[in-house]
């Protein structure tokens, strides 16, 4: 199972929002610095309202969500490249996940003690980001010392590597992560191998305070949480080409012993119409390269996890590798297509119910019937 782990500096609410992604009380969240030094690991449910949708046609007496794990990171501070507070472990624990969920403070609260002593989200991310790119420089620089002998006898594979890490000591001298190098397909094929910090997808997530949720959904530019966002995802987009989601860790962590529908009732309440959690998950799944198809009948409607871009017969062994073994065809309709038909007989009477082969690339939302001998 593919995660994310979640990093920040100390007291931005990195546990907070841990145990409401997890919906537990599984992490500590202490206000003092480093008070997570093991991470918590935590598998979460992949919200998705089509689940209960298709069921429906379905009648299905089973729903079974897909799901992938979070993992909460102790907090970096200034110098964490070269040791300084838990550096060197935290570092480890972020080359272990596949994604990176990077918590910003956009609240103000003088009980809640910041490292840096005011709320600055930039400059905060700007700390988290200077340490991964330092420790990335020195790890290719590592790197390319190692491979003098292999050089200067003119090895093709490490005069091929040796160019690679030269693009790449550019790239992050100019305080740019890897993952925005300009790499051709085949020079990020060799550079995964070097295992960057920096080359992780990452997202960020704006933690708010509660009273700010209602402001930043209508855009009130008079309250500072909003302008606090809009940095973030001026930042988030310009230099990392991604997004940046709102969420109050708090508040959600504080739901969690609710049900889904108490717990978005109450959001509802404050002006939110949605789950910043829920977003911050479904954006965690898809930054992770990940989509959902469906099974679907009577005896249980199932959301199944592959990878973007994978055929029909990898889509089988999500299910069971003597599907994929096996596979002669996949009987397909889109999700869309589906509830506009209302029901498999229809889809089918109306040519939307497809039969695909070997080749075929599954789109997310398909709901699939498969085909297979073995």
């Amino acid at each position: 199972m593919l995660s994310a782990g979640i990093v920040g500096l100390p007291n931005v609410g990195k546990s907070t929002l841990f145990n409401a992604v997890t919906r537990t009380h599984k992490a500590p969240a202490e206000n003092y610095p480093f008070c997570t030094i093991d991470p918590n690991v935590g598998v979460v449910i992949v919200p998705d309202p089509r689940l209960e949708k298709i069921a429906g046609i379905s009648h299905s007496k089973k729903i079974t969500p897909t799901a992938i794990e979070f993992v909460d990171i102790a907090g970096l501070v200034k110098g964490a490249s070269a040791g300084e507070g838990l550096g060197n472990q935290f570092l480890h624990h972020i080359r272990e996940v596949e994604a990176i969920v990077q918590v910003v403070r956009c609240f103000e609260n003088p009980d809640v003690h910041h490292v840096s002593a005011t709320i600055d989200p930039v400059r905060d991310i700007e700390v988290i980001n200077t340490e991964l790119v330092l420790a990335d420089l020195a790890s290719l620089q590592k790197r390319r010392d190692r491979m003098q002998k292999q050089l200067h006898a003119g090895e093709k594979a490490a005069v091929i590597e040796s160019a690679i890490i030269g693009k790449l000591l550019a790239h992050l001298d100019r305080g740019k992560p890897a993952v925005t190098a300009g790499l051709t397909p085949e020079e990020k094929a060799v550079a995964r191998g070097f295992f960057l910090l920096t080359s992780k997808p990452t997202i960020f997530a704006c933690n708010v305070a509660e009273s700010d949720l209602a402001a930043i959904s209508k855009r009130d530019s008079a309250n500072p949480a909003t302008r606090y966002v809009e940095l973030v995802q001026n930042y988030a987009n310009h230099h990392f080409a991604t997004e940046a989601i709102v969420v109050s860790a708090h508040i959600e962590s504080e739901l969690v012993d609710l049900s889904e529908q108490e717990a978005l009732e109450y959001l509802r309440g404050l002006g939110v119409e949605d789950s910043g959690v829920h977003a911050l998950i479904r954006a965690v799944y898809h930054l992770l390269g990940l989509r959902t198809f469906f099974t679907s009948g009577e005896k249980e409607t199932r959301a199944w996890t592959i990878h973007a871009g994978d055929k029909a017969p990898a889509a089988a062994g999500a299910i069971h590798s003597d599907f994929e073994r096996g596979f002669i065809a996949a009987e397909t309709i889109h999700y869309n297509d589906l509830m506009a038909a209302g029901s498999l007989a229809k889809a089918r009477d109306t040519g939307k119910l497809r039969l695909e082969g070997k080749e075929y690339e599954v789109r997310d939302g398909d709901v699939i019937l498969f085909r297979f001998n073995v």
